[in-house]
């Protein structure tokens, strides 16, 4: 049996890959749809990258391919000077399988895919509901150019737009079902308008601080919005035009405000599920841990800003001395995240399965915890 045959019969063998969609991973594989170069990290590199090529290094590039983990497929958008951003990937198999499961489709459902990236995915829809039920859409030109090269290699013709995924495609709509492989913070409300009363919305969600949740909506009536959960933990890249600000390190020699901290700083990302909780709290936070490699144990930072002037930063070492908080600008960010953290731990740690998501008509986003009435400040 080969590696990915093994991958699809452990993926099979612990209910992660039912029946329904296991003829599609095999007529689809995920070889397939791998660019003939790929990106792995390298801290000796500038960008944190190096590529690999399927012509120079077929070893090692088929050993990314056959592996289970995310493979990056470009870096910096496509630009050579960029700062080391994974901008484009292909997904862990166990995750495609997942989302898809979470989607729910039916013989005669048509899907919207969102953010079509290798094509893999795609093709995956084409295998399972037939090449006219399929819409795909992506935003970057080259990556979309490549994936339909790819799609057409296996027979797969999906109907496929080359456009900004957050603005849906009016002229497919309506559809059963969406699927977006791109993160984002809010969902807009033209998917919702898009998809048929009853459809399901399965997409990555997070905010700055935490992006770390799977959401599955599903549409109410025409002008009723869409509500639903989270299902899942994942961190997917980040729709372009949602992508959180970058972070600096704060960099003023006399913060506005200085102090001990009322929390360990590990606390702030105990776990996916308490960062989750605490990035629902503090909207527009973004974070950046930061030390000195000559002395990286006295000098590690955690980091916290926003888009409008408010920043602030921990010291990690010795955390309750009268000068390890610094915060600056209107909002004391790091007195927000330690509300945040003691608000969960008094909502008894819940699990980011246990948050829930309330899209009204108009847009508006109301996170809620256990149930659509509890919604969170």
């Amino acid at each position: 049996m080969d590696q990915y045959a093994q991958l699809l019969a452990d993926l099979a063998e612990v209910g992660a890959l039912g029946e329904e969609w296991r003829g599609a991973f095999e007529r689809a594989p995920r070889s397939a749809f791998v660019p003939d170069e790929v990106w792995v990290e390298d801290d000796e590199a500038p960008n944190g990258y190096r590529s690999v090529s399927r012509h120079a290094d077929p070893a090692r590039w088929w050993e990314e391919v056959n592996s289970r983990r995310q493979i990056v497929t470009q870096v910096d958008d496509g630009r050579a000077d960029g700062p080391g951003i994974a901008t484009s990937s292909s997904s862990m198999p166990s995750l495609v399988a997942a989302m898809l499961r979470h989607l729910a489709v039916a013989d005669g459902n048509t899907v919207l895919d969102i953010g079509t990236g290798t094509g893999w995915t795609s093709a995956l829809l084409c295998a399972r509901l037939g090449d006219q039920a399929v819409t795909t859409i992506e935003v970057d030109p080259a990556v979309a150019a490549t994936a339909g090269e790819r799609l057409a290699a296996i027979g797969a013709k999906p109907t496929r737009v080359v456009g900004d995924g957050l603005l849906g495609h009016p002229a497919g709509a309506p559809y059963d079902r969406i699927h977006s492989t791109a993160a984002v913070q809010q969902v807009p409300p033209v998917w919702i308008e898009q998809t048929r009363p009853g459809g399901i919305i399965v997409t990555p969600w997070g905010t700055p601080y935490a992006n770390a949740g799977l959401l599955r909506l599903e549409a109410g009536e025409p002008g009723q919005g869409a509500l639903g959960r989270f299902v899942g933990d994942v961190s997917f890249m980040w729709m372009r035009a949602q992508r959180p600000h970058a972070v600096k390190a704060l960099g003023r020699p006399s913060p506005e405000y200085q102090g001990p901290s009322r929390i360990d700083p590990d606390l702030a990302e105990e776990n996916v599920h308490a960062a989750f909780a605490i990035g629902l709290r503090v909207p527009g936070v973004r974070t950046l841990h930061t030390w000195d490699e000559a002395d990286p144990a006295g000098t590690h930072r955690f980091h916290l800003a926003d888009d409008a002037g408010s920043c602030a930063s921990v010291r990690f070492q010795d955390w309750a001395g009268p000068d390890a908080v610094h915060q600056s600008g209107p909002r004391r960010l790091w007195d927000e995240v330690t509300s945040a953290h003691l608000a969960w731990l008094a909502d008894d740690r819940p699990e980011l399965t246990r948050f829930g998501l309330t899209i009204t008509a108009e847009g508006d986003q109301q996170v809620w915890l256990d149930a659509p009435g509890n919604v969170l400040p």
